[in-house]
């Protein structure tokens, strides 16, 4: 496979206004998902003419209210998966049939990938449904997480967790759109590059993931 980051930047979103830093907290973020605006979500597929044969699954949107600033924490896929690997993404896999919901299904996976305990998540609320390539409909669940949990990444599914400021992904300056060519055509995606400030590696964020952090964008900075 072509590392994503061979494929060329078209256009950054320089124009659009970053979410104002106070929209990022705690109880902003509860008073935005209690009573939502209107606001449509950008981005819904990887591509076309794949809802009617999907499979759902669910994904935890962890942030971590730190009182220098909320970050977001992410993963990073081991290289040996059959799916994703390699890539950067939110603790979460596919629904299960004991899983009754959703959330369920989000927090089960995000304890089993990188040990978060669900007493500690607070859910506010879940984003549009989004439809990845390989065919799973994918629910956003978003949770508040105070500082001071532990982890325990799973080593045969994590690789790597990770913590990225909130206010860095909710900025259209750091939202790339680039390019694919494939037998296919063309198709635009979003990635989001960051490298941590303490170990200087840089974390590849794009696809799915990326799209759910702009539909993010999109809704708490309508």
């Amino acid at each position: 496979m072509v590392d994503p980051r061979q494929w060329p930047v078209v256009v950054v979103d320089e124009r659009l206004p970053p979410v104002p830093p106070d929209r990022l907290l705690a109880p902003a973020l509860r008073s935005r998902f209690a009573s939502p605006p209107a606001w449509e979500p950008e981005l819904l597929s990887d591509r076309s003419g794949l809802l009617d044969s999907s499979r759902p699954a669910a994904v935890l949107v962890p942030i971590v209210q730190h009182r220098s600033q909320p970050t977001v924490l992410l993963t990073r896929r081991t290289a040996h998966l059959r799916r994703h690997s390699g890539q950067v993404a939110f603790p979460g896999g596919r629904q299960d049939e004991q899983d009754g919901s959703p959330l369920e299904t989000a927090l089960r996976e995000a304890h089993e990938e990188v040990g978060l305990e669900s007493a500690r998540i607070e859910v506010i609320g879940t984003m549009p449904e989004y439809v990845t390539g390989t065919g799973f409909r994918v629910t956003p669940v978003v949770g508040l997480l105070e500082p001071g949990f532990d982890l325990k990444p799973d080593p045969n599914e994590v690789a790597d967790v990770f913590e990225v400021p909130l206010e860095f992904l909710m900025n259209p300056q750091h939202h790339q759109r680039r390019r694919i060519l494939s037998d296919d055509g063309e198709r635009l995606f979003f990635a989001m590059p960051w490298r941590s400030p303490d170990t200087e590696v840089e974390y590849f964020i794009w696809g799915a993931t990326a799209a759910m952090l702009r539909n993010l964008y999109r809704m708490l900075s309508a």
